[in-house]
């Protein structure tokens, strides 16, 4: 089953932060980067509700036997997009419901196949983090296990003399059974910070006279502790009082033993790609965008470097200033600046800064949207309807993303910004996306503006009306959109067509089936 269609399951903020963890080996570092800033709108923010949905049920088909069944939803998701959830969880478990995420363990613990060994090694760590029955049993597998002892046999063989007292440390080390020794967070605190302990190993060969001297060593963790923290990938610091503001405080203390682990670039490393201009303006753009003053003519001068970068640049430009993590009291100020700007932006650098700005606020909207979120859309699609069409409408609208709140705010936009062709291309934009009670109305808003549609696209338009009538057969906002399609477009309507459209009545179960049925035999024919 397609992703997209599985985060439907969830509201607005939970789809935010699972789709964050969709984000491959840096998921569990940007699940958490949303969560904390979800927390600082609502500090009581915990992830029952989305923990639960993971959990349901869900009717698939078993791939071996051609058969239906049922599996949790969480094990529905890709197996990278479990570890990630899993270590955001390791993370932040005291913030949630125990039982919750036992719940969820246990669903990932389940199923026909063999599970992940990391997804089976987090889930254990997990349980010891809660406290919980299954945290005692050992994080690597007894092939792993003989893979490291190789491993060992062959650095000891490469280690020259002292060979005896080698193999003593590593038979220590690997002989016995793994204990659990990471502290659990159980009893109430979330400060957990384990020590380290290392088996050192000296492959030099030099007497031990020679201390004093400089000589290289290498220092190997493959301590049963060191063993059982590289399953786990990392450990973390967490304080008491929840998770803290910035990332940095989140400090990795444990080794990650994947072999494509993300490089870091050194600090400052994103602003090489920027002109010089617009690197000196940096500090005053973040300067003003802090600020609670007034902003004048000046202000409006300092953007005007967005003129001299390219779209790459401008992107990183929008990174480096934390554009999408702007409060939305400052948004219609910023946008009153950038609509001051002349020349006007190009399309791809004004596609890019609605992006970054608008893009993330809208998607996570589970209430209509406020004044000031509004007033910023409205003035940005007015001035820039191509570029919001492509950078925002359509990002929302191909991805499912069209609730309530979404499609207020997207009939605001279609009825007060967009000109009859920019419609179009939205109507354009609905056929192909996923079809929901939101997107019905967005349709609908569309379709009473009397779009000028050709055959082709009126073809189109029918076939996806008839392929969803089975999902809408209950649905007001299907059959009123049908009703508006029948009177407003019956010139439009082929005998074809009108095959098609009866076949999409044939299955509607509201009151207005009669009159969408008379509407239709009222349709003649040249």
């Amino acid at each position: 089953m397609d992703t997209n269609t599985l985060l439907l399951r969830f509201d607005g903020r939970s789809r935010l932060l699972l789709r964050s963890l969709l984000s491959g080996a840096t998921g569990a570092r940007r699940g958490l980067w949303v969560f904390q800033r979800q927390r600082r709108s609502d500090p009581d923010r915990c992830l029952h509700t989305c923990l639960e949905t993971l959990c349901q049920q869900e009717i698939c088909l078993n791939s071996d036997a051609q058969t239906l069944t049922t599996k949790p939803l969480v094990c529905l998701f890709p197996v990278a997009f479990q570890r990630s959830l899993l270590s955001f969880l390791h993370l932040t478990h005291p913030l949630h419901p125990r039982t919750s995420v036992l719940h969820l363990l246990d669903c990932l613990s389940q199923g026909e196949h063999a599970p992940n060994p990391w997804v089976s090694a987090l889930v254990v760590q997990l349980r010891r983090d809660l406290g919980a029955p299954g945290g005692k049993e050992p994080l690597i597998t007894p092939q792993c296990r003989e893979r490291l002892r190789g491993l060992c046999e062959r650095l000891r063989d490469s280690g020259g003399g002292g060979g005896d007292d080698k193999a003593t440390g590593w038979a220590l080390c690997l002989g016995g059974p793994i204990e659990p020794q990471l502290s659990s967070s159980s009893q109430g605190g979330l400060d957990v910070v384990p020590k380290r302990k290392s088996s050192c190993v000296d492959l030099d060969s030099e007497p031990e006279d020679d201390v004093g001297q400089q000589r290289k060593r290498m220092r190997i963790s493959l301590s049963p502790v060191d063993t059982e923290r590289s399953c786990s990938s990392m450990e973390y610091v967490v304080g008491t009082e929840g998770l803290k503001d910035e990332m940095e405080t989140d400090r990795v203390v444990g080794v990650i033993p994947e072999p494509a682990v993300e490089p870091q670039p050194a600090a400052g490393s994103p602003s090489d790609a920027l002109p010089e201009n617009v690197k000196a303006s940096i500090p005053q753009i973040k300067e003003m965008l802090e600020s609670e003053m007034e902003w004048d003519q000046n202000s409006v001068d300092i953007f005007k470097v967005l003129n001299d970068c390219d779209p790459s640049q401008v992107e990183i430009l929008c990174r480096m200033l934390s554009l999408s993590e702007m409060p939305e009291q400052t948004l219609p100020q910023l946008c009153s600046c950038l609509l001051e700007l002349s020349p006007d932006l190009s399309h791809s650098t004004a596609a890019t800064l609605i992006k970054s700005l608008l893009l993330g606020k809208v998607l996570s909207l589970s209430e209509p949207a406020s004044r000031c979120l509004v007033t910023a859309v409205t003035s940005l699609c007015s001035r820039y309807p191509r570029p919001t069409c492509h950078a925002l409408i359509g990002p929302v609208l191909e991805e499912g993303q069209t609730g309530n709140a979404q499609a207020e705010l997207l009939n605001r936009l279609i009825e007060d910004c967009l000109d009859p062709h920019f419609r179009l291309l939205v109507f354009q934009m609905t056929i192909k996306a996923i079809w929901c009670e939101g997107l019905l109305s967005v349709i609908h808003v569309l379709l009473d503006k009397k779009l000028e549609l050709n055959e082709e696209l009126f073809t189109l338009f029918t076939d996806q009306l008839s392929s969803q009538a089975p999902h809408f057969t209950k649905s007001m906002k299907y059959a009123k959109m049908m009703l508006t399609v029948l009177t407003k477009y019956n010139t439009h309507v082929t005998v074809a067509h009108k095959h098609t459209l009866s076949c999409c009545l044939s299955s509607n179960e509201t009151f207005l089936k009669k009159s969408l049925q008379a509407a239709l035999k009222r349709i003649k024919h040249s």
